[in-house]
């Protein structure tokens, strides 16, 4: 065998390696598509291609910790002055990465109190605009203090809106959240209760200027016509946009809330939103819904809507402590890994510092809930496991989350907001 030749037959065996490693490769991205289509079927889930590049992009450009924004411009929402809009620039002036709209921000805050002194604040605050390069935007509803109790006004809403100004540098994390539009070209139903009518805006504004053809339904609910939030810009947008239809519903109205004229493309509702006018107004088709508003709220109408006979895989919602809505048919939704077991007995709860010992059960909600139960403070921001405020040290045991959190806790602690007990376990709190 003459050099040459076996020259030859070592370049072909490299070759023929290569060519073995690809078809491999390929051969498991082509199982995990299916997989993944498998999986979408089964939920009737539509499966956008397109969209996975957009996912990876939004994920490797977020940044990791604070950064400095300041505020650009405020500006007041609606009619009573109680809901107030935040554009915020980043001080490097560096474009901002995108963000799936629905997501939130994770703000630390250091708030004056009464003695002169300062305390630190984590909370989470929805954008409520399309995805822009240049800014974010935040729209914050003060939060008074509640008739009848002694309970204190919003400590966080009430300091954006009297010490936040013009030029005011806040530090902030990167977008985040479970909770986002899917960019299908699906119809879908957003309902909003209040101010959890802000991420429906972004998702709304997204669709109407990247989807021009989808069909949207808004359903939003107020007490009446002063508190609604950006009413003009919506009026507008009903009017430009075919596709988009919008349902006002005043569960207590005032002067003229209720005038409708039939050839109007906004509609006024006396009531909060309910099943009952959803399935008056909506035609038969396979609508999404994306829900977000007060406990209550959704936890009528996510049950109704399953009632109806709403998929799973269709009914998507943020609650103001997500945690506590219960879903009826819950086992049949793909669960994250350390998914906690609905049919898990009773676990002993230790709570180190308070010395408290407890017993938690299935249907007691997640540790944060049982904690504060049994009158335990424990520091908290989004009670959705996005701002990393209720994080705390585990000294034994094991927990199981509820859902996949974004703040990505500390080695041997856990978020008590998202998360149950797995086995016996010791908290240090």
């Amino acid at each position: 065998m003459t050099s040459l030749t076996l020259l030859l037959w070592i370049a072909g065996g490299v070759l023929l390696q290569i060519a073995i490693y690809l078809c491999i490769g390929f051969w498991r991205h082509w199982q995990s598509y299916q997989a993944l289509r498998n999986v979408a079927q089964q939920f009737d889930i539509a499966v956008n291609p397109d969209a996975v590049p957009e996912v990876v992009q939004a994920a490797a450009a977020a940044w990791a910790g604070y950064r400095t924004f300041h505020v650009e411009r405020k500006t007041l929402e609606d009619a009573s002055g109680q809901v107030c809009s935040f554009y915020l620039v980043p001080q490097d002036r560096k474009p901002l990465p995108p963000y799936f709209p629905g997501q939130f921000l994770t703000f630390a805050l250091e708030v004056p109190t009464p003695m002169g002194s300062t305390q630190s604040v984590i909370r989470c605050y929805s954008l409520s605009d399309a995805p822009q390069s240049s800014h974010y935007r935040i729209s914050v509803k003060r939060a008074p203090a509640p008739r009848g109790r002694t309970l204190p006004e919003g400590v966080s809403s009430n300091y954006f809106h009297d010490h936040v100004e013009v030029g005011s540098q806040l530090r902030v994390r990167a977008p985040a959240g479970h909770f986002y539009i899917d960019q299908s070209d699906a119809p879908v139903v957003l309902i909003g209760g209040g101010i959890g009518i802000t991420p429906m805006l972004s998702m709304l504004y997204w669709s109407l200027k990247e989807q021009p053809g989808r069909e949207v339904w808004l359903f939003y609910g107020v007490r009446n016509s002063a508190e609604l939030v950006m009413q003009t810009h919506l009026l507008s947008l009903a009017v430009q946009h075919p596709n988009f239809h919008l349902q006002l519903c005043f569960s207590d109205p005032q002067g003229n809330d209720l005038d409708n004229h039939p050839s109007a493309p906004v509609h006024h509702h006396h009531g909060r939103v309910d099943v009952a006018l959803l399935r008056r107004l909506l035609p038969l088709k396979h609508f999404h819904y994306y829900l977000c508003g007060p406990t209550p709220m959704l936890q009528s109408l996510v049950p109704a809507l399953e009632d109806w006979g709403v998929p799973d895989g269709r009914i998507h919602f943020e609650a103001f402590g997500p945690a506590s809505i219960p879903r009826k048919n819950s086992a049949s939704i793909a669960r994250p890994t350390n998914q906690p077991d609905e049919k898990a007995s009773a676990v002993l709860v230790t709570f180190a510092k308070s010395g408290i010992q407890a017993t938690w059960e299935p249907g007691m909600g997640s540790l944060l809930e049982f904690a504060e139960g049994r009158g335990i403070v424990v520091s908290s921001g989004c009670r959705a496991g996005g701002c990393g405020s209720c994080q705390t040290s585990i000294r034994t045991g094991e927990v199981a989350y509820i859902q996949a959190p974004d703040f990505d806790p500390e080695l041997g602690s856990c978020l008590l907001c998202v998360s149950t007990p797995k086995t016996a376990v010791t908290l240090e709190a």
